[in-house]
């Protein structure tokens, strides 16, 4: 039995996507950076899916490759077959959105990491495992690629595997056109006709546009081109046609195109064509690997594709298999797919990367609480970064690279500890109110415009704590309700996740639908948190409440946790087993409990560095397996089933 579907070969590189849409390429401030080359873009599209994906590629010993590597893994493909290249760099791809129909492109693919593949890099008992392998053209541009590809191709028949082509032609990587002709589709070439038909008997599956139909059958009239492919493969051939969707020949070519087997189109509005191809072949590879039909495999490439052509990016713009069945249910609502909402919602929600269902957070991200604390010691609130710093360490003690643990940390005060957590694996939450504010506002660093968030490393999540009461005045409810709504289309647009906070015992009285309502509340105007962080409700109603508020209107979203509120550990721990009864609470975030103690002895010069890390550490070592014995109790509870 193959423990992989698919195993994908050839391309990797890093796309740097200019994010001015409608400028020149020359005029382009910024841009944003997503993983490309097709073999990458369709292990990646195909993971989403659902397939187990592979990929066999070079990448560079530095930031980009392992920047290829990390997301790939994040996407769930195996890359085992990814191999460092200690010489050569990452190939990088520079784009651009001009208009509809320009997308100019320049590839930095000299001497790169991934055109070094060889025989040498083809594993035969890896290949072995996967049902099917698929390859692009650019890889049989080369000699010392072509071998490696060639090889792949031969253990895969051997062991009675599926193969498949996507032509993928790219006339300046055949060396048929300049360094600025990337976006250039098709130029006639002999040599590339010759070399792509020498090899074309080696599939089961044979995929272009018409252009690249053109290119491998050495013809520039489609049906023409079509037979002289069917002259040397007996493969199916599947041909995209653009707006006018893609066909089907499994046997001999006719005289029209309209006579194919087709599928079910989309016809949206295009933004973006880069990537559509492999979108498409994702797609098509998800239904003819899972024992589809061809019109419905067609049916999953098209609308794959039209995600692709309506988003920015290539692999960011595919959709995951729970987002693609959304689509078929609901239809197009509108042409133009990344403007229409609830799509959008459930693109985010069902591609975000990571296993956060366990949430151990160590919040230290206080300033109100630590400056009073500072004061009262009589030392400068520059100390306050420092004792920050020893939170890290102790948040960095308990979670030992475990999965499960986060913190907590703002950049103001906190700024250096905060730089110290990135790529150590805990999940970061940073805030962005400013402490105690009601009516909410925010921290200055964010900007007026909320334009300080496009500093923000993608991997931190925005964290806001509005003080938000049902019965506030109707003035206050409204100022507060736009900077939140506000802040969260700030945080989707710059690719952060977002963690709503809402505390309202604090300002007035509760009961058991006062939470709920709030969650309620801010669901219809339009956000849509990825995480929600409530304060210990004292009742089975009021959690089973709220937690039906939010499954009711997101049933993706990332969960609960619960705060503290600077409660004793016994408090804690009785709110911790009411909580831990429902799977939507998925840890807590907890902060003076597991630091005021030391930050006080600390400040005042009574604890040294190793002793106030210890005493944080004891603690929260203590509150996360009060947590976890209170989940375990609730599943047992529960016959096993979380």
């Amino acid at each position: 039995m193959a423990s992989l579907d698919l195993i994908t070969i050839g391309r990797s590189s890093v796309d740097l996507y200019g994010a001015q849409v409608g400028g020149r390429l020359e005029d382009m401030a910024s841009f944003n950076k997503y993983i490309g080359g097709s073999p990458t873009n369709i292990a990646a599209g195909t993971a989403r899916l659902g397939l187990k994906s592979a990929l066999i590629t070079r990448v560079g010993d530095e930031h980009m490759g392992r920047f290829i590597r990390e997301q790939l893994v994040r996407e769930g493909v195996d890359v085992r077959g990814v191999k460092t290249d200690k010489e050569r760099l990452t190939a990088l791809v520079l784009l651009g959105i001009r208009d509809e129909h320009q997308f100019p492109l320049i590839f930095y693919r000299e001497n790169c990491a991934d055109m070094a593949l060889s025989e040498d890099d083809i594993d035969p008992d890896f290949v072995a495992e996967a049902r099917c392998v698929c390859v692009t053209g650019t890889h049989l541009s080369n000699p010392r690629t072509e071998q490696a590809v060639l090889k792949a191709l031969a253990i895969a028949r051997e062991y009675g595997g599926l193969t498949a082509l996507d032509i993928d032609y790219r006339p300046n990587l055949w060396g048929l056109a300049g360094h600025g002709d990337g976006e250039s589709r098709f130029v006639e070439s002999e040599k590339v006709t010759r070399k792509l038909q020498s090899t074309l008997h080696l599939f089961n599956l044979i995929v272009g546009t018409e252009e690249e139909f053109h290119i491998a059958g050495g013809s520039t009239d489609t049906i023409e081109a079509l037979r002289a492919v069917r002259q040397v493969s007996p493969a199916t051939l599947v041909c995209k046609r653009g707006p006018m969707g893609a066909v089907v020949f499994e046997d001999a070519i006719p005289d029209s195109l309209d006579e194919g087997q087709t599928g079910e189109g989309f016809p949206i509005e295009v933004f973006n064509v880069l990537g559509a191809g492999d979108g498409f072949m994702s797609g098509l590879l998800k239904g003819w690997l899972t024992g589809e039909d061809w019109p419905t495999s067609l049916k999953f490439a098209n609308a794959c594709g039209a995600f692709a052509v309506s988003r920015h990016g290539c692999t960011p713009a595919y959709p995951s298999w729970e987002e693609l069945q959304y689509f078929f249910r609901t239809g197009i609502k509108n042409k133009a797919l990344r403007k229409d909402a609830a799509l959008e919602q459930v693109h985010w929600s069902t591609n975000r990367k990571g296993d956060w269902s366990t949430m151990r957070v160590f919040a230290f991200d206080h300033r109100m609480q630590l400056e009073a604390m500072a004061k009262e010691a009589g030392v400068s609130e520059h100390r306050i970064g420092a004792f920050k710093n020893l939170c890290l360490d102790a948040a960095l003690k308990v979670s030992d690279g475990k999965p499960g643990y986060g913190l907590l940390c703002d950049s103001r005060l906190g700024r250096d500890a905060l730089y110290r957590a990135a790529g150590t694996g805990l999940w970061i939450g940073r805030p962005v109110e400013w402490p105690g504010s009601r009516p909410l506002t925010l921290e200055p660093e964010i900007g007026p415009d909320f334009g300080g968030l496009v500093e923000w490393p993608v991997d931190h999540v925005v964290k806001v704590l509005t003080f938000y009461h049902p019965d506030d005045t109707p003035e206050m409810k409204a100022e507060q309700e736009q900077t939140v709504l506000r802040l969260f289309h700030a945080a989707r647009r710059n690719r952060l996740e977002f963690l709503l906070e809402v505390i309202p015992s604090k300002v007035g009285g509760c009961d058991d639908e006062t939470v709920a309502k709030i969650i309620e509340r801010f669901y219809e105007i339009g956000v849509y948190p990825d995480w929600w962080k409530l304060e210990p409700m004292k009742t089975v109603a009021s959690w089973a409440n709220a937690c039906n508020a939010i499954e009711r209107n997101d049933p993706y979203t990332r969960g609960i946790v619960v705060l503290g509120l600077d409660a004793p550990q016994a408090e804690l721990e009785a709110s911790f087993q009411l909580a831990a009864g429902f799977d939507l609470v998925k840890g807590f975030a907890v902060g003076r409990t597991i630091f005021g103690d030391a930050a006080r002895k600390w400040l005042a010069g009574n604890l040294n560095d190793a002793q106030a890390v210890e005493d944080m550490a004891a603690r929260y070592q203590s509150l996360c397996a009060i947590w976890d014995a209170a989940r375990q109790k609730a599943v047992s509870a529960k016959g096993g089933k979380a």
